[in-house]
């Protein structure tokens, strides 16, 4: 058994690489460059939930540093979805580019979003943060039911 796991751990290996290209080779890299904007958006967005959730304490100077990033980050992304940017590793659906108005409709509502909560994030009214967290939230959500998919 012991000689067979040399043999086994190569077929793993392998078979992971026979997978999807997660390696972005266009020009520009406008797919790497908007997902790696939407993982910054990320890391300001998921701090703030576990503090609407109740997992962490309410700081407002940090939640606010937090929603401040959010909204700054809420316009980069969106100049990377150019005509000639829908491939692998892209998880953009073609409703992206099919549907140019109803996308732009999207970013605005999460643009808006974002802006409102860094607003209502300097009040320190914790009950008017935790709805505007949700608009942001709504909006996320709505946008990739929309326009994300799974991996070409």
């Amino acid at each position: 058994m012991i000689r067979r796991l040399p043999l086994v751990l190569l077929a793993c290996l392998l078979l992971a690489s026979c997978g999807h290209n997660d390696v972005d080779t266009h020009k520009g890299q406008p797919a790497t460059k908007r997902k790696l904007i939407f993982k910054e958006i990320l890391r300001s967005f998921e701090p703030m939930g576990l503090v609407m959730r109740g997992r962490n304490p309410y700081d407002q100077a940090e939640f606010l540093q937090y929603a401040s990033k959010l909204q700054t980050l809420s316009t980069q992304p969106w100049q990377y979805f150019g005509p000639d940017s829908n491939y692998s590793p892209t998880r953009a659906k073609p409703d992206v580019w099919d549907k140019p108005v109803e996308f732009k409709q999207a970013q605005q509502k999460f643009i808006d979003a974002a802006a409102k909560l860094n607003a209502t994030a300097k009040t320190g009214d914790f009950d008017a943060i935790h709805r505007d967290f949700a608009a942001v939230e709504d909006s996320c959500k709505s946008c990739h039911q929309q326009f994300r998919g799974i991996p070409h």
